[in-house]
């Protein structure tokens, strides 16, 4: 029986995670996200914001740019903004208000690339623009001058006057005031291209840790599964077909209740690492070449790096970061084999194996019944994965299809309204 005390998570651990996740496609965007929190927190902090705004500014850092679908995208953003700017803010919006407790981090991002324009910024499209918006648009403009290759504190004075020429236009007076001011201490340069930003955070930050129910967490990394599913059509609803699947096993192999919800959990997040993969190496057709296949086999290495400071999340890395492990010691990345790979992560490679193959893709239809078993048999008779879980899977064939089918359609609608979101008015 696992413990079910994995409530007590701290919020920084579980949102930091998902945020260097993002930021691992490029090293052009490493840390952006933290470096975007760490510097708006330091203003809002120079014009006396109280700490629940502040730590209301600094969450909206850290999620910024969740609504940026591609590798493409995001490097768009950061070498300038784009006339579709607004996109991403509002697609990042729309997750972020589903979080319990984050409404107002929501209508912070929802506007971070609105321009202040001598007030006239104050509204977009008869929406009042929240004021920390301009806070936020002024860190993310200022950071992504930032030249990684060159020392840092010689770009500096570059960096001001850039942003300086648009008083008015682009940013609000009082919020350049506060970045001239902060500006002057050498050690918040010397913090922003620290590669242990993420450790830096919660030593200014004291972070909430969060009595969170079994349902909340579900709630919660269900959205972290949109922002991993919905960067492509390819995989729009894989982690949702996994997660119900990998639930449903656990229940009918015997898992207790508490234990099935961190199944869930767990499918929802076993991709968390392709988020450090680009795009058109996901959702290539054809074969693999090497490299990209060397890239596809990292990406349960970042899952598992990802969640480790999660202390809560011990168990939960456990299932989903060894999906690919195989029985015969061939699966990857940590080359585990028989007694080494638990239960539940043999229960997570069979839900990954079984949705991959019988989920439809834009490109091809799903597996039928026949061609399902004779991949999976197959596995089994070579030893990778295991036939008990196999065997349980088949005699419950029909109900659990249904269950995958459901749960994928559900992502499915959303991913659909999340394309269109937010329309035609901000092009």
């Amino acid at each position: 029986m696992v413990d079910a005390g994995l409530k007590r998570v701290n919020l920084y651990e579980l949102i930091s995670s998902l945020t260097i996740a993002c930021d691992l496609v490029s090293p052009r965007l490493g840390n952006h996200h933290l470096q975007v929190a760490y510097l708006a927190y330091h203003m809002g902090k120079e014009i006396n914001m109280p700490t629940g705004t502040l730590r209301a500014v600094m969450l909206a850092g850290l999620l910024h740019d969740l609504g940026a679908l591609s590798y493409e995208e995001r490097h768009e953003l950061i070498e300038n903004e784009p006339p579709h700017a607004h996109d991403h803010a509002y697609r990042g919006a729309h997750l972020i208000e589903q979080l319990p407790g984050f409404a107002e981090v929501a209508e912070i991002v929802r506007h971070h690339h609105v321009r202040w324009d001598n007030g006239e910024g104050s509204m977009f499209l008869g929406r009042e623009v929240h004021p920390l918006s301009h806070l936020l648009h002024l860190a993310d403009r200022t950071v992504v001058q930032i030249d990684k290759n060159e020392e840092v504190l010689g770009q500096v004075s570059g960096i001001i006057e850039h942003v300086e020429r648009q008083r008015h236009t682009a940013f609000m007076p009082r919020h350049l005031d506060a970045l001239h001011a902060v500006s002057s201490v050498e050690s918040l340069w010397f913090d922003l291209v620290n590669p242990q930003l993420q450790q830096i955070i919660p030593q200014i930050v004291v972070f909430d840790t969060l009595n969170l129910t079994s349902d909340d967490m579900i709630a919660i990394t269900k959205i972290f599964a949109k922002v991993i599913d919905f960067r492509s059509s390819f995989t729009a609803t894989h982690s949702a077909g996994v997660a119900h699947t990998a639930e449903k096993l656990a229940e009918l192999i015997g898992f207790s209740k508490e234990e099935r919800k961190m199944m869930l959990v767990a499918g929802y997040l076993h991709d968390l690492g392709k988020l450090a993969i680009k795009n058109d190496i996901l959702e290539k057709k054809g074969h693999l070449n090497e490299s990209e296949y060397n890239a596809i086999r990292s990406h349960t290495y970042y899952t598992y790096r990802l969640l480790q400071p999660i202390k809560a999340f011990e168990q939960i890395n456990l299932w989903a970061s060894t999906h690919h492990e195989k029985l015969n010691g061939s699966g990857y990345p940590f080359k585990l084999k028989d007694e080494d790979i638990s239960l539940g992560s043999r229960i997570m490679a069979v839900a990954d194996i079984f949705t991959a193959i019988t989920e439809d893709r834009p490109y091809r239809s799903g597996m039928t019944f026949e061609q399902s078993v004779a991949v999976l048999r197959k596995e089994v008779a070579d030893g990778a994965i295991c036939p008990y879980v196999v065997d349980v899977l088949l005699k419950n064939y029909e109900e659990i299809t249904f269950i995958r089918q459901t749960a994928q359609q559900a992502f499915r609608t959303d991913y659909n309204q999340y394309l269109q979101y937010p329309g035609k008015g901000l092009k």
